[in-house]
């Protein structure tokens, strides 16, 4: 016998059908776009164009049109039809949802919603970093781990394993924030992390400079927001966070590197070839062709392809991209890695685009070379650039050269005519080669080098003339996380060892240095004297911004003073082994009628009048009154 179904009942069950078709026919549309980026936009930019990328499968057959009579200026498609650039042009355009209408001679269509979201307030003026602050270099894997849930993650090839040096060691976001009392009672004001974007390699990805999502944070680090929470956490202590951007290489496990949108998306030579480093050859007058193709676009890794900046679509997504972190997160400025292996024109038009966007944005680039000349090429407004018609516009390059210098002269004990602390004199008599020598950042290690508590093993006396070296010179002094409690690490085996775990920063670890109390009596005299110098140089605007006098060293001591119309700090460096009686009548005219200096470190004072006894390897920062 056939069953009767009451009306009702079928009509339940056909709208039933119809509901799952329709979703199912959504998800078919919406399944079109796989990526679009930047994910969304700010209004109000001072550049109003701006290039969204859409990514999904055959996306270039269809035609783009957008809602709210926004008027798109380019479309531009390449030989990967899965990849679509729209161009538009935001100016006047208010804070909105627009819609993106995707349609194709078969008349199937799809859309897309964009967000143009608020800027913050007074966002374009954000005041950045400069040589009123401190900065503080840190390794997130290797600082502390505050989140143990992420430290694997199902998205990503490498898994936790702290027993293997060159490992993921579970370092995170969360573990920075447990930790921004312990970086600002040190004196730091600013902290620069090594890379946080993902980094899906493998092995050895606890680096994270080779990229494979630049608008995603590594999972094993936390979440985008987690990335905004630490810069709103630092910015409630007055502090400053420093993004470490990589323009010139990502990733060989970047998503696009599955599927480029077009073969000069990045440079590619008919067989594998890697960098000469040798940068000499941008402002090189006899460099050959071949030398300055492979600087520039061989690979810096074989696990890095190199990104063409000479294209303009890989060139305005890279611009794009950074601008769009500086807006989401907040941050206060950028250190760029490998800045001059890139296309000189290419990378200069990405610095001048954020400075044009952040008229205060400071940003810094690694440009390692071994001249002062070489190095004040890259500093934006450069004399010695202009001879070849070129401007980079980057506001900052890291002082290499002090750096070198710092490896070798506090173990050179006699000084001569080039040995000794006369390095460190005649590395500061070329700064008229700077457009801006304030703007330097100056350091005695990073994440690349020997650790200089290695170097120098661990004679606390040369750490401290090294400390004083830079908080008293001009420039923004960085300090490498652990350098401060005298962690030690030799470059020679390996990375991984200069990039040890800061003790303390996990669950269990049986020294924790984070503490007061968990310090050892080593470890406390390093911090303390640390702690005391950087957080003095805080409130002395005389350092950050005041001039400089110095004088030729005699027995490898070094005097100088720091001065402004206010106040004068005369700084001495004995690197010798023997202890001195420095007649300070060669140093009047700085000098001048002050009677007396007050030691900034032991507060003792001291005549200046006459003749200042100064101990073996040791420093003293008197404020003259």
């Amino acid at each position: 016998m056939n069953k009767i179904i009451p009306l009702s009942l079928q009509n339940k069950s056909f709208l039933k059908k119809i509901t799952i078709f329709l979703f199912f026919m959504s998800l078919t549309l919406n399944a079109q776009i796989d990526k679009v980026e930047p994910p969304f936009w700010y209004a109000g930019m001072q550049n109003p164009e701006l290039q969204i990328m859409f990514y999904g499968k055959n996306i270039a057959q269809y035609q783009v049109a957008v809602s709210n009579s926004i008027v798109i200026t380019n479309v531009t498609k390449t030989e990967n039809p899965n990849y679509l650039f729209v161009t538009i042009n935001t100016k006047k355009v208010p804070v909105s949802d627009l819609v993106f209408t995707f349609k194709n001679s078969k008349k199937e269509s799809f859309t897309q919603k964009y967000s143009l979201k608020k800027r913050r307030e007074n966002s374009a003026q954000r005041k950045s970093f400069d040589s009123s602050d401190m900065m503080y270099l840190l390794m997130p894997d290797r600082f502390a781990n505050g989140n143990r849930n992420n430290d694997s993650e199902d998205a990503t090839k490498e898994k936790y394993n702290r027993e293997l040096p060159g490992g993921r060691h579970g370092g995170d976001i969360e573990g920075i924030i447990k930790n921004l009392d312990y970086i600002s009672a040190l004196g730091a004001t600013t902290v620069w992390s090594t890379p946080l974007c993902e980094d899906n390699d493998a092995a050895f990805s606890y680096h994270t400079y080779g990229q494979s999502d630049v608008y995603k944070i590594d999972p094993r680090y936390g979440t985008n927001e987690d990335y905004v929470r630490l810069a709103s956490e630092m910015h409630k202590k007055n502090m400053k966070l420093v993004m470490d951007y990589v323009v010139n290489h990502w990733g060989i496990e970047h998503w696009m590197m599955k599927d480029l949108p077009t073969n000069g998306w990045i440079n590619q030579f008919e067989n594998y070839t890697q960098t000469n480093h040798k940068r000499t050859v941008i402002h090189d007058t006899h460099a050959s062709k071949i030398d300055t193709e492979t600087c520039l676009n061989g690979w810096f890794a074989t696990s890095m392809p190199d990104l063409n900046l000479a294209n303009p679509l890989t060139l305005k997504y890279l611009i794009q991209n950074a601008i769009w972190w500086i807006e989401y997160a907040d941050l206060d400025g950028f250190r760029v890695d490998t800045y001059n292996y890139s296309d000189p024109k290419g990378i200069a038009k990405w610095t001048k685009s954020i400075t044009d966007e952040y008229p205060n944005f400071n940003i810094v680039g690694e440009v390692w070379m071994q001249s002062q000349a070489q190095m004040a090429y890259w500093q934006k407004d450069s004399k010695i650039s202009q001879i070849q018609n070129y401007n980079s516009y980057l506001p900052s390059v890291m002082d290499f050269t002090l750096y070198e210098a710092t490896t070798k002269v506090f173990n050179e004990d006699d000084g001569s005519w080039d040995k000794g602390i006369i390095k460190l004199y005649d590395n500061f008599t070329n700064d008229f080669l700077y457009p801006n020598s304030n703007n330097l950042l100056v350091f005695v290690e990073n994440h690349d080098t020997n650790r200089f508590n290695q170097t120098y093993g661990n004679d606390i006396r040369k750490y401290k003339m090294a400390m004083t070296l830079l908080a008293t010179v001009r420039g923004i002094p960085q300090l490498y996380y652990g350098s401060e409690i005298g962690m030690i690490g030799d470059k020679n085996k390996g990375d991984a060892d200069i990039r040890q775990d800061f003790p303390g920063g996990w669950e269990g670890d049986q020294n924790n240095a984070f503490i007061k109390e968990g310090r050892t009596l080593g470890q406390s005299e390093y911090f303390d004297f640390t702690a005391k110098l950087f957080n003095w140089r805080k409130t002395k605007s005389v350092v950050h911004f005041g001039k400089m006098t110095h004088y030729i060293p005699e027995n490898n001591v070094y005097v100088y003073f720091r001065y402004n119309t206010n106040e004068t700090v005369m700084v001495l460096i004995n690197n010798s082994k023997e202890t001195h009686k420095i007649n300070t009548h060669r140093f009047k005219e700085n000098i001048k009628n002050f009677k007396t200096g007050k030691d900034v470190i032991s507060e003792l004072t001291f005549d200046v009048t006459n003749e200042i006894t100064l101990e073996p390897k040791s420093v003293l920062i008197l404020e003259l009154k």
